[in-house]
């Protein structure tokens, strides 16, 4: 099994225990331009994929995540697994000037 695969599993694992939101991704997620919800970050641990692994996040290992959220909208989920939750660092919505077209890899400047 790919270390990906394993990250995402313990990712899911961690999900099903528990969602801790961090401060910052509550202010993220509720910045009136954004407005995420619970739900679609539920959606996207659930059901998205990691584009990018920091396994030296000094917050512990960690990953970007990508899937959709309400209407289809592409949403981004920053999340860390620990034993008991998923520690959720941040969520946005990807933005074109900085993501390809399919928002999985960073346009290089």
């Amino acid at each position: 099994m790919s270390p990906r695969r394993k990250l995402l599993q313990k990712v899911q694992r961690a999900a099903e225990k528990r969602l801790l939101f961090l401060p910052h991704a509550v202010k993220q997620m509720s910045r009136p331009e954004r407005m995420i919800t619970v739900s679609e970050v539920r959606s996207v641990v659930s059901k998205g994929q990691i584009i990018e692994d920091y396994p030296e996040d000094p917050r512990g290992h960690s990953c970007l995540m990508l899937g959709k959220g309400m209407g289809k909208r592409t949403v981004h989920v920053v999340c860390s697994p620990k034993a008991d939750y998923l520690a959720i660092i941040a969520a946005y919505l990807p933005t074109i000037d900085e993501w390809d077209e399919g928002f999985s890899k960073r346009r290089t400047s």
